[in-house]
């Protein structure tokens, strides 16, 4: 399937990593729609002429392994089981293709919107301690000392831009989970994790399609969905729906 996508991603026109720096919309909307490779195979040929790839040495599927942080009690996971609006998440990014690493907040507004504050470190493994806690003294509601290693995730991104730019659509797929808590794995290959992400409310292309499709917006987060999927001690009753619609998209 993986050879599929890349045929058809060949059919877009690329749009460099500096030009594509431009859209950052680190101050964005988002909106999420899960569904699995056979409707991704569907749309791609609807969007090739109104939206360019991003290419990173040529290779438009691009490899990303994220390491999240919780309290010991697993405070951001239980603050969006219970509908929290506001709230964060904490994670180490690794950008496997141009080999940078980031310590990066995510916040969502209870207005929906979401931010995301980074900084640089040298990998996963080795970082100046001192450095990440006055990041996370001044972005987050929690401290270094306070967070540990709870979940591991790697997927390959496809990155589209509409030629107006003022969107992004990212494309997730092989999708697999380690928990670093239980030690349990999860493998989802065929899933796919769309996202819309828009600065503003803008007309946008895509939108009509996945509704044709039959692909509609809901909330997936990677992070609770992988350790509800891997962690058979967590609360997940707020999550059941999305487990059995995964379950049913894996199994289509």
């Amino acid at each position: 399937m993986k050879t599929k996508l890349t045929t058809l991603l060949s059919d877009f026109e690329p749009i460099t990593l500096q030009k594509m720096g431009k859209v950052k919309l680190m101050n964005r909307i988002d909106t999420k729609f899960v569904t699995n490779v056979h409707k991704l195979v569907q749309l791609l040929p609807l969007l090739k002429d109104n939206y360019y790839v991003q290419a990173v040495d040529g290779v438009s599927m691009n490899g990303y392994h994220t390491l999240y942080f919780d309290t010991t009690d697993y405070s951001m996971y239980l603050n969006h089981h219970g509908g929290r609006k506001c709230r964060q998440k904490v994670r180490m990014r690794e950008y496997m293709d141009t080999g940078d690493f980031f310590l990066e907040v995510k916040r969502k507004s209870n207005k929906g919107r979401t931010k995301k504050k980074r900084i640089q470190i040298p990998d996963l493994q080795t970082y100046d301690k001192s450095e990440a806690g006055e990041f996370l003294e001044r972005e987050s509601w929690f401290k270094y000392e306070d967070l540990m290693p709870h979940l591991e995730n790697r997927f390959e991104r496809t990155t589209l831009v509409n030629k107006a730019g003022t969107e992004r659509l990212t494309i997730d797929t092989s999708l697999s989970f380690h928990n670093c808590v239980t030690g349990n794995d999860k493998e989802m290959n065929g899933l796919v994790i769309i996202e819309l992400k828009q600065d503003g409310n803008y007309p946008s292309y895509v939108r009509p399609l996945l509704r044709e499709l039959r692909i509609f917006p809901t909330g997936f987060s990677k992070y609770c969905i992988g350790s509800a999927l891997t962690n058979p001690m967590l609360k997940k009753n707020r999550f059941k729906e999305k487990l059995v619609m995964v379950n049913k998209l894996l199994n289509h």
